[in-house]
């Protein structure tokens, strides 16, 4: 399944790094960023978590949430999250259902071995829980900053 521009955000449940339930379906009426990320404490996947902290303040400003995802267990992003100072929300996939209905769970290649994982991918939501914007095969460097300024758009 994939999402096409209009969508509403998926009816879905995940737990943050503390083990809070979060309903995604709730968090309408404030944009929404939803990442998708292959593995806590990787370096492309701090760094872009790191990047997302970075402009917490500005998308705090747009009354904008941020919700990194993954399926490493509450614990490890727990330890993700306090290792490097990070204050995006972490949330945790440990079943995959959120990236089946989000369509990021995907077959990839790498060095000739073929696997399923996370597709690094961004959904973007407005006010109205309508997907406005997204980006697959996100490429880290400069990717939090270019979805600040589609978000500062809406």
């Amino acid at each position: 399944m994939t999402l096409a521009i209009g969508d509403a955000i998926p009816p879905v449940q995940l737990l943050d790094a503390d083990g809070a339930a979060i309903d995604l379906a709730a968090m309408k009426g404030a944009p929404l960023i939803v990442y998708f990320y292959p593995k806590a404490d990787t370096p492309g996947c701090t760094t872009e978590a790191q990047d997302f902290t970075r402009l917490a303040p500005e998308f705090a400003h747009l009354e904008a949430q941020v919700l990194a995802v993954s399926r490493d267990a509450p614990a490890k992003l727990c330890k993700f999250r306090d290792k490097y100072g990070l204050t995006v929300r972490l949330a945790s996939d440990e079943d995959g259902a959120v990236c089946e209905a989000f369509g990021t769970w995907v077959e990839k290649q790498n060095y000739g071995r073929t696997y399923m994982g996370i597709e690094r991918s961004t959904f973007l939501f407005g006010r109205d829980g309508k997907l406005a914007k997204e980006w697959r095969k996100v490429r880290v460097k400069g990717h939090a900053d270019a979805v600040l300024e589609v978000a500062k758009a809406l």
